[in-house]
């Protein structure tokens, strides 16, 4: 049994974990975090978890656990740990982005591994430090890495995905509040989002020469979830890209080549991708659907977690989804 703490624990990444962390057999919650609500009942901030805990915010850290998650603001994890120093034993995972780029992993001699098992999880198992992926980096990575690993990725990729509102966080801003958010659809940050810098650095792992990607995301009018597809010329069969992606996903537990069209439905609430390839002519279509809070965040940070500390690596994340 390792203890855990939760950074910033009143969002939602920290109530989804919480939430994980309290139903799995190998985790003991010590102390969630929160300068604005210590005190107050985590129930308070996560009305999911009422009647399920009486556990409370505290404004105190304990900086011997075996393992803390830093759910903190992008930015904020750096200046958090300048703050406070943990144990030498204790695994330190940020969902932040803090420190997912190779310029940024090493933070005062910490060095940071970036956390997407489908990718690194040889480095991951040894790892004490773990830089975990962002939502749509996960998805589009997933839906890109097969044919970077096999240098299919000579032109260019273009992308298309749309997010939930939370991946806005809990704070309410001007396009995520519900009079603006529902029925409504619109793009943010066209071809220059934040996570195509942790994307491009994964796929040069695999490929030194990828065709350019261009990548345009949406806000949707729902709450969790990414859909995400990308196309791009393929020269071969369905079928051989279809025994490709199984191939290099062959152990991979949580993302699946399914043979039909996929829908959110299918992976919300899990730590699950779903991938389903197509092909028209010369191009290829990849489709991928995520949890932006699981896999694209909590799921995929206790996926590390099991890794890091020998754990099964689906231990507590076996979560179904509810597609009626």
């Amino acid at each position: 049994m390792i203890k855990a703490g939760i950074i910033g624990g009143s969002g939602y990444t920290g109530g989804e974990l919480i939430r994980i962390l309290m139903n799995h057999p190998g985790t003991e919650i010590d102390f969630v975090y929160s300068t604005t609500r210590a005190g107050k009942k985590v129930s308070s901030a996560h009305p999911d978890l009422l009647g399920i805990t009486d556990m409370a915010f505290t404004g105190k850290v304990n900086l011997e656990v075996d393992v803390v998650f830093l759910c903190l603001g992008h930015g904020n994890s750096t200046t958090f740990l300048q703050g406070n120093s943990f144990s030498p034993t204790t695994k330190i995972i940020d969902l932040s982005n803090d420190f997912r780029l190779q310029a940024d992993a090493n933070f005062n001699g910490k060095e940071f591994i970036y956390g997407l098992p489908e990718l690194n999880r040889t480095s991951i198992e040894e790892a004490r430090y773990i830089a975990n992926p962002g939502c749509f980096a996960t998805a589009i990575q997933l839906a890109l890495l097969p044919l970077a690993d096999k240098k299919r990725l000579q032109n260019d990729v273009h992308i298309n995905a749309v997010t939930g509102s939370t991946g806005a966080g809990v704070s309410p801003s001007a396009t995520s509040h519900f009079s603006w958010r529902n029925n409504n659809i619109s793009w943010y940050k066209p071809f220059t989002h934040q996570h195509l810098g942790e994307i491009n650095e994964s796929l040069h792992s695999l490929q030194e020469d990828v065709g350019q990607l261009f990548f345009l995301p949406n806000r949707g009018n729902f709450t969790r979830g990414i859909l995400a597809t990308a196309y791009t010329t393929f020269e071969g069969s369905i079928d051989e890209a279809n025994a490709l992606f199984k191939n290099f996903y062959t152990d991979a537990l949580f993302t699946n080549i399914a043979e039909e069209p996929i829908h959110l439905k299918q992976v919300v609430n899990t730590n699950q991708c779903h991938i389903h390839l197509h092909k028209h002519e010369n191009t290829l279509l990849v489709t991928s659907a995520i949890d932006n809070l699981l896999k694209g965040a909590s799921g995929q940070a206790v996926q590390n977690m099991n890794l890091i500390f020998g754990f099964e690596e689906d231990l507590g994340l076996n979560l179904k989804a509810g597609v009626f």
